[in-house]
Parts: structure tokens; sequence; C-alpha cells
């Protein structure tokens, strides 16, 4: 008896599984996810509102922002840029985005207040990191998994950094929650779009350096 119910859970268990792999397919890349969907788009809208084309913008570990059309773009990549380190980077930037990366630092306070030492006065400052999201280290990298952060959390780490938070965004529903349990799910017409304020699986915020 006990033989035939674990062959029957194994069987459900594997059709539950080949289910959720047609539903929830992995994404090829960041700008399929469709955990960032959402995100991107305000994000997007937020820099070409800045005038890109008569800024400097540097990005903290990644490139994904460098075709906004910036007047000058910088990659600040680990391990030889460390943002929890002190800084030895002599340039400001107009525009300082740092997406998503704070979960991964020791130190997500000294790192907050390098953004701020990296942006100019009166410059901008971009930060996004999941909430709701699995556990994700790339050890080969030297990336562990380490924080987490509400919408009220990431406001207050920026300010107590001295930046002054425009605004906090958030985005997830409990569809989005499920469909990346075990993998980065592609956005596809049936994944729901529309947001639960209690159920954040991406977080994001717009700051700037007091001038």
């Amino acid at each position: 008896m006990r033989g035939a119910l674990s062959r029957i859970r194994t069987l459900l268990w594997g059709l539950l599984a080949a289910f959720g792999r047609r539903m929830f397919p992995e994404a090829s890349g960041p700008d399929q996810m469709w955990q960032r969907e959402m995100m991107n788009r305000a994000i997007e809208q937020h820099l070409t509102g800045l005038g890109p084309a008569d800024l400097k913008a540097a990005e903290i570990s990644g490139d994904g922002r460098a075709g906004v059309g910036w007047k000058e773009f910088t990659s600040l990549n680990y391990p030889e840029f460390d943002l929890c380190a002190p800084l030895e980077v002599e340039e400001r930037f107009d525009v300082v985005i740092c997406e998503p990366v704070l979960e991964h630092v020791t130190d997500p306070n000294a790192a907050a207040v390098n953004l701020r030492g990296l942006c100019r006065p009166g410059g901008s400052v971009i930060v996004s990191t999941p909430f709701l999201i699995k556990v994700h280290e790339l050890p080969m990298y030297g990336m562990c998994d380490y924080w987490r952060f509400t919408p009220r959390g990431l406001r207050l780490l920026l300010e107590n950094a001295g930046l002054e938070v425009d605004s906090v965004g958030a985005w997830g529903n409990r569809e989005a929650v499920l469909g990346n349990l075990d993998r980065w799910a592609a956005l596809r017409w049936w994944h729901p779009l529309h947001n639960q304020p209690d159920i954040p699986v991406q977080v994001w915020a717009f700051a700037r350096n007091p001038a």
C-alpha cells in the first residue's frame, strides 16, 4: 500500500513539474524576466525623463542600462570595484545606477554611502533589489546572497546614507512568486502584471544627492 502511494505521489509531482515548466518557461536573460517587467518600465521611464544625452552615468556591476543614450557611460565591476570599500574612483557621475546588487554586498550601509559618494551634488541615484525572490548565489564570482529590503527598508537605507529619496516603487503578486520559485520565469501573455502591494517581488527607489 505504501509503495503504491509513493508511486502515485511521484507521478503527481512529476506531472506538476512538467506543468510548471510549460506555465513558467525559463527566461534566456534579464530582459525577458517576468519579475522585472514592471520595474524595468518604471526605471526606463525615469531615466528617459532625466535627459540622458547630457549626463555621465555609472552602473555598478553591470551594463544593462548602457544603451539609454548617455553622454558618457562607465561600468564599475566587482571585484575591481568593491562598493563596500573606501572609494578610490575620483570621477563623480550625474547618475549612479545600482541594480540588483545590494542583496549581494556584505555591508549595505557602506554601499549606500558610496552610492552617494559616486554621485555629484544634485545628481540621481537609482537602486533596485529583489524581495520575495529565491536565494541566488554565484560563488565563482564571489557573489553571495545576504539581504532583502522592503520598500520602507530601502528608503531608510538610502536616507541614512544622506540621500534624498524622491520615490520608492515595488511590484509583485502571488503568481509571480510561485512562477519564480525554482527558475527565472520568462514573461508570457498569460502571466498577470497586476500589483499586490503586500507581496513585493521587486523593490526600487529614485533618489538624489543633495546639492
